[in-house]
Protein backbone atom coordinates (compact mmCIF):
# COMPACT_ATOMS: atom_id res chain seq x y z
CA UNK A 1 0.00 0.00 0.00
CA UNK A 2 1.28 3.46 -1.09
CA UNK A 3 1.91 5.65 1.82
CA UNK A 4 -1.00 7.93 2.09
CA UNK A 5 -1.30 10.20 5.19
CA UNK A 6 1.10 8.20 7.31
CA UNK A 7 0.28 5.15 5.38
CA UNK A 8 -3.41 4.95 5.94
CA UNK A 9 -6.01 3.79 3.51
CA UNK A 10 -9.18 5.99 4.73
CA UNK A 11 -11.90 4.54 2.68
CA UNK A 12 -13.01 2.83 5.89
CA UNK A 13 -12.68 6.13 7.16
CA UNK A 14 -15.43 7.81 4.63
CA UNK A 15 -17.91 4.43 4.81
CA UNK A 16 -17.80 4.19 8.21
CA UNK A 17 -18.45 7.93 9.31
CA UNK A 18 -20.98 9.69 7.23
CA UNK A 19 -23.23 10.58 10.65
CA UNK A 20 -22.05 8.92 13.40
CA UNK A 21 -21.85 11.08 16.29
CA UNK A 22 -21.94 9.55 19.92
CA UNK A 23 -22.56 11.01 23.23
CA UNK A 24 -20.36 11.97 25.56
CA UNK A 25 -18.61 8.91 27.28
CA UNK A 26 -19.32 7.86 31.22
CA UNK A 27 -15.22 6.99 32.82
CA UNK A 28 -12.72 8.94 32.17
CA UNK A 29 -9.07 7.70 32.49
CA UNK A 30 -6.90 8.73 34.92
CA UNK A 31 -4.63 11.71 34.00
CA UNK A 32 -4.79 15.93 34.16
CA UNK A 33 -6.09 17.14 30.96
CA UNK A 34 -7.62 20.35 31.36
CA UNK A 35 -9.81 21.22 28.33
CA UNK A 36 -12.67 23.32 26.73
CA UNK A 37 -14.40 20.87 26.29
CA UNK A 38 -14.40 17.33 27.19
CA UNK A 39 -13.52 16.04 23.43
CA UNK A 40 -9.77 15.42 24.77
CA UNK A 41 -10.90 13.07 27.58
CA UNK A 42 -13.29 11.22 25.35
CA UNK A 43 -10.59 10.63 22.89
CA UNK A 44 -8.25 9.74 25.30
CA UNK A 45 -10.76 7.35 26.52
CA UNK A 46 -11.71 5.88 22.57
CA UNK A 47 -8.32 5.84 21.34
CA UNK A 48 -5.34 5.54 23.31
CA UNK A 49 -4.12 2.51 25.16
CA UNK A 50 -2.49 2.84 28.58
CA UNK A 51 0.95 1.94 26.81
CA UNK A 52 0.87 4.70 24.96
CA UNK A 53 -0.85 3.92 21.84
CA UNK A 54 -3.10 5.54 19.40
CA UNK A 55 -5.13 2.99 17.90
CA UNK A 56 -6.64 3.76 14.26
CA UNK A 57 -10.24 1.85 14.46
CA UNK A 58 -10.61 2.79 10.96
CA UNK A 59 -7.85 0.40 9.92
CA UNK A 60 -7.88 -2.38 12.08
CA UNK A 61 -6.55 -0.77 15.29
CA UNK A 62 -3.47 -0.23 14.07
CA UNK A 63 -0.59 2.81 14.98
CA UNK A 64 1.44 4.64 12.94
CA UNK A 65 3.37 7.69 13.46
CA UNK A 66 0.89 10.05 12.45
CA UNK A 67 -2.18 8.97 15.26
CA UNK A 68 1.10 9.12 18.41
CA UNK A 69 1.95 13.00 16.82
CA UNK A 70 -1.22 14.12 16.52
CA UNK A 71 -2.04 12.63 20.17
CA UNK A 72 1.59 14.40 21.73
CA UNK A 73 0.72 17.20 19.94
CA UNK A 74 -3.17 17.39 21.57
CA UNK A 75 -1.66 15.88 24.96
CA UNK A 76 0.07 19.43 24.82
CA UNK A 77 -2.91 21.58 23.66
CA UNK A 78 -4.70 20.09 26.64
CA UNK A 79 -1.98 20.31 29.39
CA UNK A 80 -2.17 16.36 29.77
CA UNK A 81 1.68 15.59 30.18
CA UNK A 82 0.64 12.02 31.99
CA UNK A 83 -0.74 11.18 28.65
CA UNK A 84 2.23 12.89 26.20
CA UNK A 85 5.16 11.35 28.34
CA UNK A 86 3.44 7.38 27.43
CA UNK A 87 2.44 8.46 24.27
CA UNK A 88 6.56 9.70 23.54
CA UNK A 89 7.89 6.47 25.36
CA UNK A 90 5.92 4.25 23.12
CA UNK A 91 6.20 6.26 20.19
CA UNK A 92 10.30 6.52 20.70
CA UNK A 93 10.57 2.86 21.78
CA UNK A 94 8.58 1.00 19.02
CA UNK A 95 9.11 3.29 15.66
CA UNK A 96 12.13 5.55 16.51
CA UNK A 97 14.74 3.86 13.16
CA UNK A 98 17.90 3.78 14.67
CA UNK A 99 20.15 4.69 11.75
CA UNK A 100 18.41 7.97 11.16
CA UNK A 101 15.85 10.42 13.75
CA UNK A 102 12.79 9.81 11.92
CA UNK A 103 10.05 7.41 12.90
CA UNK A 104 8.49 4.19 11.23
CA UNK A 105 5.19 4.66 9.67
CA UNK A 106 3.12 2.04 10.78
CA UNK A 107 2.46 -0.32 13.57
CA UNK A 108 0.26 -3.35 12.82
CA UNK A 109 -0.29 -5.57 15.98
CA UNK A 110 -1.63 -8.71 13.88
CA UNK A 111 1.28 -8.92 12.17
CA UNK A 112 4.44 -10.82 13.48
CA UNK A 113 6.94 -8.39 12.98
CA UNK A 114 4.71 -5.40 13.97
CA UNK A 115 6.83 -2.46 12.06
CA UNK A 116 8.00 -4.02 8.32
CA UNK A 117 8.18 -1.42 6.81
CA UNK A 118 10.48 1.18 7.90
CA UNK A 119 10.10 4.12 6.27
CA UNK A 120 8.79 7.16 6.94
CA UNK A 121 6.01 9.34 6.92
CA UNK A 122 7.01 13.02 6.68
CA UNK A 123 3.63 14.39 8.35
CA UNK A 124 4.24 12.09 11.67
CA UNK A 125 7.70 13.42 11.90
CA UNK A 126 6.63 16.74 12.06
CA UNK A 127 3.98 16.34 14.53
CA UNK A 128 6.47 14.43 16.84
CA UNK A 129 9.00 16.75 16.63
CA UNK A 130 6.52 19.98 16.85
CA UNK A 131 4.59 18.09 19.58
CA UNK A 132 8.64 17.76 21.42
CA UNK A 133 9.44 20.94 21.76
CA UNK A 134 6.03 22.21 23.12
CA UNK A 135 6.15 20.05 25.54
CA UNK A 136 9.96 20.91 25.95
CA UNK A 137 8.86 24.30 26.31
CA UNK A 138 5.59 23.83 28.65
CA UNK A 139 7.18 21.56 30.72
CA UNK A 140 10.73 22.61 30.67
CA UNK A 141 12.20 19.63 29.31
CA UNK A 142 15.21 19.94 27.94
CA UNK A 143 15.40 15.61 26.73
CA UNK A 144 12.58 16.20 24.73
CA UNK A 145 14.05 19.83 23.32
CA UNK A 146 17.09 17.70 22.44
CA UNK A 147 14.74 14.65 20.54
CA UNK A 148 12.99 17.57 18.68
CA UNK A 149 15.98 18.86 17.49
CA UNK A 150 17.38 15.68 16.52
CA UNK A 151 14.35 15.01 14.37
CA UNK A 152 13.45 18.29 13.01
CA UNK A 153 17.71 18.47 11.91
CA UNK A 154 16.30 14.63 10.05
CA UNK A 155 13.58 16.24 8.42
CA UNK A 156 15.69 19.21 7.06
CA UNK A 157 18.33 17.12 5.73
CA UNK A 158 16.37 13.91 4.53
CA UNK A 159 13.29 15.35 3.73
CA UNK A 160 13.41 18.56 1.81
CA UNK A 161 14.49 18.18 -2.10
CA UNK A 162 15.24 20.79 -4.50
CA UNK A 163 13.51 20.34 -7.46
CA UNK A 164 13.02 22.26 -10.31
CA UNK A 165 14.08 25.38 -8.89
CA UNK A 166 11.62 24.76 -5.39
CA UNK A 167 12.55 23.83 -2.04
CA UNK A 168 10.33 20.79 -1.90
CA UNK A 169 8.97 19.05 0.96
CA UNK A 170 8.97 14.74 0.19
CA UNK A 171 6.29 12.67 2.01
CA UNK A 172 8.96 9.73 2.93
CA UNK A 173 12.26 8.84 2.82
CA UNK A 174 11.41 6.30 -0.26
CA UNK A 175 9.30 6.20 -3.27
CA UNK A 176 8.35 9.86 -3.92
CA UNK A 177 11.05 10.59 -6.20
CA UNK A 178 11.77 8.68 -9.38
CA UNK A 179 11.99 9.28 -13.34
CA UNK A 180 12.36 12.74 -13.22
CA UNK A 181 9.74 13.89 -10.84
CA UNK A 182 8.64 14.62 -7.66
CA UNK A 183 5.90 13.57 -5.41
CA UNK A 184 4.12 15.68 -3.14
CA UNK A 185 1.22 15.49 -0.51
CA UNK A 186 -0.03 19.39 -0.14
CA UNK A 187 -1.79 18.39 3.96
CA UNK A 188 1.66 17.58 4.79
CA UNK A 189 2.40 21.10 5.12
CA UNK A 190 1.57 22.14 8.33
CA UNK A 191 2.27 25.76 8.59
CA UNK A 192 1.77 25.90 12.32
CA UNK A 193 4.74 23.56 13.23
CA UNK A 194 7.22 24.58 10.17
CA UNK A 195 6.39 28.33 11.61
CA UNK A 196 7.36 26.78 14.67
CA UNK A 197 10.32 25.22 13.26
CA UNK A 198 11.47 28.40 11.77
CA UNK A 199 11.28 29.83 15.16
CA UNK A 200 13.27 27.17 17.03
CA UNK A 201 15.78 27.27 13.71
CA UNK A 202 15.89 30.13 11.60
CA UNK A 203 14.40 31.35 8.83
CA UNK A 204 17.36 30.61 6.48
CA UNK A 205 16.93 26.79 7.59
CA UNK A 206 13.04 26.68 7.05
CA UNK A 207 12.25 29.50 5.41
CA UNK A 208 12.61 28.21 2.26
CA UNK A 209 10.49 24.94 2.54
CA UNK A 210 7.60 27.66 3.88
CA UNK A 211 8.00 29.78 1.06
CA UNK A 212 8.50 27.46 -1.49
CA UNK A 213 5.40 25.50 -0.18
CA UNK A 214 3.09 27.81 -0.32
CA UNK A 215 3.78 28.67 -3.64
CA UNK A 216 3.62 25.10 -4.75
CA UNK A 217 -0.03 24.32 -2.94
CA UNK A 218 -0.97 28.04 -4.40
CA UNK A 219 0.04 26.67 -8.32
CA UNK A 220 -1.28 22.73 -7.15
CA UNK A 221 -4.50 23.56 -7.71
CA UNK A 222 -6.71 21.82 -10.70
CA UNK A 223 -10.16 21.53 -12.41
CA UNK A 224 -13.06 23.69 -12.97
CA UNK A 225 -13.14 24.53 -9.26
CA UNK A 226 -9.58 25.04 -8.71
CA UNK A 227 -9.02 22.18 -5.95
CA UNK A 228 -6.20 20.78 -4.68
CA UNK A 229 -5.48 17.09 -4.74
CA UNK A 230 -4.95 14.60 -2.13
CA UNK A 231 -1.05 13.52 -4.20
CA UNK A 232 0.26 15.59 -6.81
CA UNK A 233 3.57 15.17 -9.15
CA UNK A 234 6.59 18.19 -10.36
CA UNK A 235 7.84 17.45 -13.60
CA UNK A 236 11.97 18.31 -14.19
CA UNK A 237 10.84 21.32 -15.51
CA UNK A 238 8.46 22.38 -12.78
CA UNK A 239 4.84 21.16 -14.17
CA UNK A 240 2.66 20.17 -11.34
CA UNK A 241 0.20 17.80 -12.45
CA UNK A 242 -2.10 15.42 -9.98
CA UNK A 243 -0.21 12.40 -9.47
CA UNK A 244 -0.15 9.96 -12.06
CA UNK A 245 -0.72 6.75 -9.92
CA UNK A 246 -3.48 8.02 -7.48
CA UNK A 247 -7.38 9.06 -8.22
CA UNK A 248 -7.24 12.89 -8.44
CA UNK A 249 -9.68 13.90 -5.39
CA UNK A 250 -9.79 16.52 -3.09
CA UNK A 251 -10.01 13.44 -0.49
CA UNK A 252 -9.47 12.46 2.57
CA UNK A 253 -5.90 13.80 3.00
CA UNK A 254 -6.43 17.35 1.18
CA UNK A 255 -8.98 18.11 3.43
CA UNK A 256 -6.20 18.54 5.94
CA UNK A 257 -5.18 21.49 3.53
CA UNK A 258 -7.65 24.26 4.37
CA UNK A 259 -7.44 22.79 8.28
CA UNK A 260 -3.77 23.38 8.45
CA UNK A 261 -4.20 27.14 6.31
CA UNK A 262 -6.75 28.21 8.30
CA UNK A 263 -4.65 27.50 11.41
CA UNK A 264 -1.60 28.91 10.15
CA UNK A 265 -2.82 31.73 8.81
CA UNK A 266 -2.23 31.20 4.94
CA UNK A 267 -5.62 31.71 4.05
CA UNK A 268 -5.09 32.48 0.19
CA UNK A 269 -3.53 28.54 0.35
CA UNK A 270 -7.36 27.42 1.26
CA UNK A 271 -8.96 29.89 -0.52
CA UNK A 272 -11.21 27.69 -3.46
CA UNK A 273 -11.81 24.84 -1.52
CA UNK A 274 -13.74 27.66 0.76
CA UNK A 275 -15.67 29.07 -2.08
CA UNK A 276 -16.43 25.32 -3.24
CA UNK A 277 -17.73 25.14 0.34
CA UNK A 278 -19.67 27.85 0.30
CA UNK A 279 -21.15 27.45 -3.28
CA UNK A 280 -22.82 24.47 -1.39
CA UNK A 281 -24.45 25.65 1.68
CA UNK A 282 -25.81 28.25 -0.36
CA UNK A 283 -27.78 25.68 -2.52
CA UNK A 284 -28.19 23.49 0.12
CA UNK A 285 -26.49 20.75 -0.94
CA UNK A 286 -24.17 18.01 1.48
CA UNK A 287 -20.88 18.17 0.77
CA UNK A 288 -19.33 15.09 -0.48
CA UNK A 289 -16.49 13.32 1.30
CA UNK A 290 -14.32 13.53 -1.84
CA UNK A 291 -14.73 15.23 -5.66
CA UNK A 292 -12.83 14.02 -8.47
CA UNK A 293 -11.20 17.34 -9.79
CA UNK A 294 -11.06 16.35 -13.50
CA UNK A 295 -14.58 14.59 -13.89
CA UNK A 296 -16.15 16.41 -10.80
CA UNK A 297 -17.78 12.62 -9.53
CA UNK A 298 -18.90 13.36 -6.22
CA UNK A 299 -18.61 10.68 -3.38
CA UNK A 300 -21.74 8.86 -2.50
CA UNK A 301 -21.88 9.69 0.91
CA UNK A 302 -21.52 12.99 2.96
CA UNK A 303 -18.46 14.47 5.23
CA UNK A 304 -18.00 12.86 8.33
CA UNK A 305 -18.30 14.85 11.54
CA UNK A 306 -14.41 15.54 11.59
CA UNK A 307 -14.99 16.79 7.93
CA UNK A 308 -17.49 18.87 8.97
CA UNK A 309 -15.46 20.02 11.49
CA UNK A 310 -12.63 21.20 9.34
CA UNK A 311 -15.53 23.12 7.40
CA UNK A 312 -16.89 25.05 10.22
CA UNK A 313 -12.82 25.81 11.29
CA UNK A 314 -12.42 27.05 7.84
CA UNK A 315 -15.58 28.78 7.08
CA UNK A 316 -16.16 30.21 10.77
CA UNK A 317 -19.15 28.48 11.00
CA UNK A 318 -20.85 25.82 13.84
CA UNK A 319 -18.95 22.73 14.25
CA UNK A 320 -20.28 19.02 15.58
CA UNK A 321 -20.73 18.64 19.46
CA UNK A 322 -19.69 15.14 19.52
CA UNK A 323 -17.02 13.07 19.10
CA UNK A 324 -17.00 10.78 16.30
CA UNK A 325 -16.25 7.30 16.96
CA UNK A 326 -13.91 7.03 13.87
CA UNK A 327 -10.18 7.66 14.39
CA UNK A 328 -9.47 9.73 11.79
CA UNK A 329 -12.41 11.69 12.37
CA UNK A 330 -11.96 12.48 15.71
CA UNK A 331 -8.91 13.73 14.99
CA UNK A 332 -10.44 16.36 12.26
CA UNK A 333 -12.33 17.47 15.13
CA UNK A 334 -9.91 17.90 17.52
CA UNK A 335 -7.57 19.74 15.28
CA UNK A 336 -10.64 21.87 13.94
CA UNK A 337 -10.91 22.67 17.65
CA UNK A 338 -7.63 23.41 19.25
CA UNK A 339 -4.98 23.69 16.40
CA UNK A 340 -3.19 27.01 16.02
Amino acid sequence: MAIDSGGIDRRDFALGCIAVLTAACGRVPAGNAKTRSGLWSQFRERFILPAGRVIDNGNGNISHSESQGYGMLLATFNADRETFDSLARWTAETLLRHDVALHAWKYDPREANPVPDPNNATDGDILIAWALARAASQWNLPDYARRSQEIRKAIRSRLVVNHAGSAVLLPGLEGFAMDGRVIVNPSYYIWSALDAFAALDGQTVWGPVIDDGVKLLTAARFGPLSLPVDWFEIDTAGKIAPARDKPPRFGFDAIRVPLYAAAGRRLSVAQPVVAWWKSLAGSGKPIPAWIDVQTSETAPFALSAGGMAVVGRAMGTAQPDSLSDDYYAAILQLLAHDLR
